[in-house]
């Protein structure tokens, strides 16, 4: 029999994700892959998770379209608007690895739950470097407008875990591994070599991110008697709203056993 005293996981992962201020989500995301590595935390899933993480105040939250439109160049306001957006990315992946755990991890069992709990921890510290970065540049999280489309990813696959799974890690942490790289030489090429670092840093733990999605799909596609490759390509066309554009980093793709067979056939 489980101790009285001890808290369970989904109780806590809820918890987490109800804590609208960022640095505390972040101390309770790291709390949380601690406590669970540590043994501390039940496994029980007796409580649900909200539809809706909450969120601070800032920054203020728009559609896709209704963002400004990013202007190029090297101006310190064009650098902001990048690092804040970078930020809010590893902000809402925090909360979008915590539901995973907290809402799928009683179906998919104690080694899901570790994996995802050491996902938020990670985006957690992704999020917590990017806004030191621009404390350092004069600004902070929250001093922009961000876009509120990351979260429907979530909504619209709430029902099932292979959906998740092959939505956020393999559609949108994927497409992270296609376009940082860019991003990273366009950082170094302006002599920012602190970023680029912290750009490199996030782009390896990523791998890291889609290689676990990867294989706790397939493991869903073995319990279901499915075909990976082609149950992905059914559940993209399905729940993805948007379009999978070339050019991918194949490279960095199968690294984390993406392999082309997944997505070239319903590439753009």
């Amino acid at each position: 029999m489980e101790p009285a005293n001890r808290q369970g996981v989904a109780q806590a992962i809820r918890g987490a994700l109800l804590t609208p201020d960022p640095f505390a989500k972040v101390m309770a995301a790291r709390a949380l892959a601690r406590d669970w590595r540590a043994g501390k935390l039940v496994s029980a899933f007796d409580v649900t998770m909200p539809d809706r993480p909450a969120r601070p105040d800032r920054p203020e939250l728009l559609r896709p379209a209704q963002m400004p439109r990013r202007r190029k160049g090297g101006s310190m306001q064009t650098r902001i608007a990048l690092w804040h957006a970078l930020a809010h990315i590893e902000f809402v992946a925090i909360d979008l690895a915590l539901d995973m755990a907290g809402r799928f991890g009683g179906e998919m069992g104690a080694d899901f739950v570790a994996d995802f709990l050491a996902v938020a921890a990670d985006e957690a510290m992704h999020f917590a470097i990017l806004d030191r970065k621009l404390r350092v540049m004069g600004s902070h999280y929250g001093a922009l407008p961000a876009h509120d489309g990351l979260w429907e990813a979530a909504e619209e696959t709430r029902h099932d875990v292979a959906a998740r799974l092959a939505v956020v890690p393999m559609v949108l942490e994927a497409r992270g591994l296609d376009v940082t790289p860019a991003t990273l030489e366009r950082v170094r090429a302006s002599g920012d070599e602190r970023g680029a670092r912290i750009l490199t840093r996030i782009l390896d733990d990523e791998i890291r991110h889609v290689a676990i999605g990867t294989r706790h799909f397939i493991d869903a596609c073995e319990r279901r008697g499915k075909v990976p490759q082609d149950f992905w390509k059914t559940l993209v066309k399905t729940h993805f709203r948007g379009t999978l554009k070339a050019p991918f980093n194949d490279s960095a793709r199968l690294s984390a056993g993406l392999s082309r067979d997944f997505y070239e056939a319903i590439a753009c």
